[in-house]
């Protein structure tokens, strides 16, 4: 009986995974999916990386490695001995211009030594020197020039008895400064030349530099 009872005994079936794999398949596909998705991830961090390494280069070209030529300017001046007689027309005039190189480049502009002229109309009534020097990145540079104004070589029939007359100087003044800004020390240099184009106007009776326009 005993014997009858042992043979009539049921196990229960064995556990088949709905799936139709075993635990090490799985486990195996889930290392697979794991490494897959690592990669992934790397490969999107890279991407993204060159993508910030493309952009800063090209933000790097477009303001720090792009040169521009400096602004040189007249911004004012004084005058200290000051002869415009009415009754024989001419002048003779000391002025204390101050000037001005704008530098809007991320580096230093050293410029060379120059002059600068001023016109009577079409005739060259004084000059003085510009002293070579260096405009900081970002920065207005400014000094001060002494120039001596005179109608000396002014010829006779000009039009000056007339301007001194409605209390007037017309003046233009001319020049051009030769530099270079250092882009990486001594290794790249870009040479840029500043050009001065002024028309201005001095008042004779307020001794007044009034005006000033510069292209």
């Amino acid at each position: 009986m005993a014997e009858k009872d042992q043979q009539q005994q049921t196990y229960p079936p064995p556990q088949v995974n709905p799936y139709g794999r075993n635990d090490e398949e799985l486990a195996s596909v889930s290392a697979a999916d794991h490494r897959r998705k690592k990669r992934t991830k790397c490969f999107i961090y890279i991407a993204a990386l060159t993508v910030f390494q493309i952009g800063m280069i090209l933000l790097f070209s477009l303001t720090v490695m792009k040169v521009r030529a400096p602004k040189f300017r007249i911004r004012s001046a004084t005058f200290g001995s000051f002869d415009a007689p009415l009754t024989n027309p001419s002048f003779n005039i000391s002025m204390i211009a101050e000037l001005g190189v704008k530098n809007t480049n991320f580096r230093n502009y050293k410029y060379s030594n120059s002059t600068i002229d001023f016109f009577y109309k079409d005739t060259k009534v004084g000059e003085t020197v510009i002293p070579k020097a260096n405009a900081k990145a970002r920065s207005t540079r400014k000094f001060n020039v002494i120039v001596g104004l005179s109608s000396a070589n002014l010829p006779s029939n000009s039009q000056l008895g007339s301007d001194l007359g409605s209390g007037s100087l017309p003046l233009r003044s001319e020049s051009r400064l030769r530099g270079e800004v250092e882009l990486m020390k001594v290794l790249v240099k870009s040479k840029k030349s500043s050009r001065m184009d002024c028309t201005m106007v001095i008042d004779i009776s307020r001794r007044e530099l009034q005006n000033v326009v510069c292209k």
